[in-house]
C-alpha cells in the first residue's frame, strides 16, 4: 500500500533529475558506470562562479571610508609615497583644478607648446643659426625680435584664457555647504570637505562629491536629482538611501554619532557602477549605484537631504572622465603645420641648389681669383657646406611666421563676437553666448554627421496650446500653413471634420501635440 509520505517528493528528490537519466543497459560495462561524468552540474559552476565574484569583489573593495573620524585616514595604510620620502594621503581633498599654469610653469609649459609648431620650432633653430660667425649672413636679432613678439601674443592670450579658468575653479572650490563639524552642521566650503564628512544639501543644490545617499526628507528615503552636468539628461532621476540609514539619521544629533565603515571599489570612471558594502552596528548592508549621488548633480524635488562624502576632489567620478588637460589642436592648425612643413622641404631644395652651385663656382672662379681671397684656406665643398646654412638664414622670409600672428589674433577677435552676438542671447534666463577658450573657435559650425536616439536632444519640445473646440465655440485662431491668420466663420459641432480629419489623426495630434503644426483637437 503506497503511503502519503511515499506519494509526496522532497525537494532534494526534485532536485535531482534522475527520470532523465537511462536506465541500465547489458551494452554498459561496469568501468563505464563508475567513470564519474565528464559534464559539470551546473549548480556546482554557478556556486564555484559566486565564489570567485565575491572573492573579486572583497579584493577591489580596498576603499575605506570612516564617518566623522578624522584620526582614521592618518592610518599608515592610508598613505602614499609621492616623491622619494614624502608621503600624503591616498585619499584626494575636495578642492579641483582645470587650469594648465601656475606662476611656476607658466613660462616653461607655455613655451613647451609653443615649440611644438613647425614655424616657431624653425626660427628658434634659425636664432641658433645666427648666433654662430662662420654661417651667419644677418644680424641675429633680425629674427629674435619677430620670434619674441608671436611668442609674447600667444602666451598673453593663453594667459588669459587660463585665467578664466582660474576664477571658475576659485568659484566652484567656494561654494558652501553644511557638514557635521564638532556635533553640528557648519558652513562649509567645497575645497575643504574631506572623505568621510556627513554633509547636508538642500534643494536645487550641487553636490560637491561623490556622497553615499544616508536619508532624505522625501517619504521612502527618495533623493531625486538631475543629472544634466554628467549625461546631459534633463529628466529627474531618484535615488534611494537604506531603511536603515533613513529611520536612524534624520535629526542632527544621531548624524553626528553615526560611526559607519564603508568598504567599497577604488575610484573609477564608471558612472553607472558602484560596488561596496556598509557596516553599521554590527551588521553590513550591500551598496550599488542607485544609493551614490555623484558630483556635479543637483538636488531637486527634495527638500533637503544627507549623506556620506565616499569620493573627492580628482577621486570623483566626474574628474576620473575629465583627464588631464591636454592642448588641443585644431584643423587650421594641422593645416598650417603641414604648410610650413612643405615650405621647409622648399626651402632646403633651394638652398641645397644654391650651395652646389656655390660649391662649383669655388672650384672653377673662387680659387683662381686672387681678389677674392679670404684669407681662409677652406676648401670649395666646405664653403659650399656653410654657404648652405647662409642661404637658409638669408631665406627664411619664405616661412610665413606672421601667419601665426594674424590667426591668433582673429581667434581672439571671433571668441569677441561670439560674446557680442545678440541671435545667441537667451533672454529668458539672461544667458550670453560664452567663448571659453580662443583656441578652437574654427571647429564650430565643423559638423558633418550627427547620431541622436531622439529629436529632444537637437530641438526644444515646448507643449503650447494651439486650438480647440467645446461645445460649438472655437478657442484659437485659425492659421493657414505660412502662420497667417484666417477669417473663418464661426462653427458648431464637428463641421470641421470636413477638411478629413479623421479619428486616429485626432488622438495623434493630442500625442504629438508638442511637434504637429495643423491637427486640430475638438471636443464636444
Amino acid at each position: 500500500m503506497t503511503t502519503e509520505r511515499d506519494s509526496e517528493t522532497t525537494f532534494d528528490e526534485d532536485s535531482q533529475p534522475n527520470d532523465e537519466e537511462m536506465p541500465y543497459s547489458d551494452d554498459e560495462t561496469e568501468d563505464e558506470l563508475d567513470t564519474p561524468p565528464a559534464v559539470e552540474p551546473e549548480q556546482n559552476r554557478l556556486n564555484r562562479e559566486v565564489e570567485v565574484t565575491h572573492e573579486t569583489l572583497r579584493k577591489d573593495c580596498s576603499w575605506q571610508v570612516k564617518a566623522n573620524d578624522p584620526a582614521f585616514y592618518e592610518q599608515p595604510q592610508f598613505k602614499k609615497t609621492k616623491f622619494l620620502c614624502l608621503t600624503t594621503s591616498k585619499y584626494s581633498g575636495n578642492a579641483i583644478k582645470t587650469y594648465k599654469y601656475n606662476p611656476v610653469t607658466f613660462l616653461p609649459l607655455n613655451l613647451l607648446e609653443q615649440f611644438k609648431r613647425a614655424a616657431n620650432f624653425y626660427f628658434l633653430i634659425l636664432l641658433i643659426l645666427q648666433a654662430i660667425p662662420q654661417i651667419t649672413t644677418l644680424s641675429w636679432y633680425t629674427t629674435l625680435i619677430p620670434l619674441l613678439l608671436v611668442l609674447g601674443i600667444t602666451a598673453i592670450k593663453d594667459l588669459v584664457d587660463d585665467i578664466a579658468r582660474h576664477r571658475m575653479d576659485n568659484e566652484i572650490n567656494n561654494r558652501t555647504c553644511d557638514v557635521i563639524k564638532d556635533g553640528r552642521f557648519k558652513s562649509t566650503k567645497w575645497k575643504d570637505v574631506k572623505v568621510g564628512d556627513v554633509i547636508r544639501l538642500g534643494k536645487n543644490a550641487f553636490v560637491p562629491a561623490d556622497i553615499l545617499l544616508l536619508s532624505s526628507s522625501e517619504p521612502n528615503s527618495l533623493c531625486y536629482v538631475e543629472t544634466a552636468e554628467l549625461d546631459g539628461e534633463t529628466n529627474l532621476k531618484f535615488k534611494m538611501s537604506l531603511e536603515v540609514t533613513d529611520r536612524y539619521l534624520q535629526e542632527e544629533s544621531t548624524l553626528a554619532v553615526f560611526d559607519g565603515l564603508v568598504e567599497c571599489e577604488e575610484p573609477n570612471n564608471r558612472l553607472d557602477k558602484f560596488t561596496g558594502t556598509l557596516k553599521w552596528k554590527g551588521r553590513s548592508y550591500a551598496l550599488d549605484a542607485d544609493k551614490i549621488l555623484l558630483r556635479g548633480c543637483k538636488i531637486r524635488n527634495t527638500d533637503a537631504c544627507h549623506g556620506l562624502v565616499i569620493f573627492a576632489g580628482a577621486d570623483t567620478k566626474i574628474m576620473k572622465n575629465s583627464g588631464k588637460t591636454r592642448f588641443k589642436r585644431t584643423k587650421i592648425d594641422s593645416l598650417m603645420n603641414y604648410m610650413v612643413y612643405t615650405i621647409f622641404v622648399m626651402l632646403i631644395l633651394v638652398s641645397a641648389g644654391l650651395a652646389i652651385g656655390h660649391t662649383y663656382w669655388e672650384q672653377q672662379i673662387g680659387n683662381s681669383s686672387w681678389y677674392l681671397y679670404d684669407g681662409m684656406d677652406y676648401t670649395p665643398s666646405y664653403r659650399g657646406f656653410l654657404n648652405f646654412w647662409g642661404y637658409i638664414i638669408v631665406l627664411n622670409t619664405m616661412v610665413p611666421i606672421s601667419l601665426y600672428v594674424s590667426v591668433e589674433v582673429i581667434r581672439l577677435g571671433q571668441s569677441y563676437f561670439i560674446n557680442w552676438d545678440l541671435q545667441m542671447y537667451y533672454s529668458e534666463k539672461d544667458t550670453a553666448a560664452k567663448a571659453r577658450t580662443t583656441t578652437l573657435n574654427e571647429q564650430l559650425g565643423q559638423i558633418h554627421y550627427i547620431f541622436s536616439d531622439k529629436t529632444g536632444t537637437l530641438t526644444q519640445n515646448i507643449m503650447t496650446f494651439k486650438k480647440c473646440c467645446i461645445n460649438g465655440h472655437t478657442y484659437g485662431e485659425c492659421r493657414d500653413k505660412t502662420g497667417q491668420p484666417l477669417n473663418r466663420p464661426e462653427v458648431s459641432g464637428f463641421q470641421y471634420l470636413a477638411f478629413e480629419v479623421s479619428f486616429m489623426d485626432l488622438l495623434g495630434s493630442v500625442l504629438c501635440s508638442a511637434i504637429t503644426n495643423s491637427s486640430l483637437f475638438m471636443v464636444k
